[in-house]
């Protein structure tokens, strides 16, 4: 070969290994990639707590109304006025016996404790009865002329009826009670 042969000419082989051992130096000089951290332990979503009863207001007359509505009505022994959901059968009867010149106050179930009776003007507890009709219902019997109908027609906003062993009835006091209570007087 001389100086003069037109063929590029390769470079020498110890500047060819040079350069791959630089490439190969300069590669392991480079940290290794960080391992991936395992994956988390999946776990099923947590149960959102379950929702607290509203707490009762301590005060009686902020309780809120039992759900119903008061019914007037007619039958053969006097006015009544039943207080419950349109269908179904009514948590409290309010009616008059002419013949007795009494109002009855019956409420669905068959505990024949006394019912304690809440108005924004009096508290009295009253003794009770079974009814003994189909439906269990007790009831308390109160003269006309008992001061204690007065105040629960006239009770600000709710009246309540009470009894050991059963939710209290809150009640408002509206114009069917009045009216069964006037007709037992008149």
């Amino acid at each position: 070969m001389t100086d003069t042969d037109p063929r590029p000419t390769a470079p020498a082989p110890s500047l060819h290994r040079g350069w791959w051992a630089l490439v190969l130096a300069t590669a392991a000089c480079v940290p290794p990639a960080p391992p991936q951290p395992a994956p988390a332990p999946t776990m099923p979503a947590p149960r959102p707590p379950a929702p607290r009863p509203t707490p009762t207001p301590a005060n009686w007359q902020e309780w809120p109304w039992t759900p119903g509505t008061w019914r007037y009505a007619q039958d053969p022994r006097g006015s009544r006025a039943s207080f419950g959901a349109a269908s179904g059968d009514p948590l409290v009867v309010w009616r008059c016996d002419r013949a007795q010149r009494a109002i009855i106050l019956s409420r669905a179930g068959a505990v024949a404790a006394p019912f304690t009776i809440r108005t924004s003007a009096t508290t009295r507890t009253v003794a009770t009865q079974r009814t003994g009709g189909a439906l269990p219902y007790v009831a308390a019997r109160f003269a006309v002329d008992d001061r204690l109908l007065d105040a629960m027609i006239f009770s600000r906003g709710r009246f309540t009826i009470e009894q050991p062993g059963t939710a209290p009835l809150v009640l408002p006091p509206w114009a069917e009670i009045a009216r069964v209570t006037e007709d037992c007087r008149g």
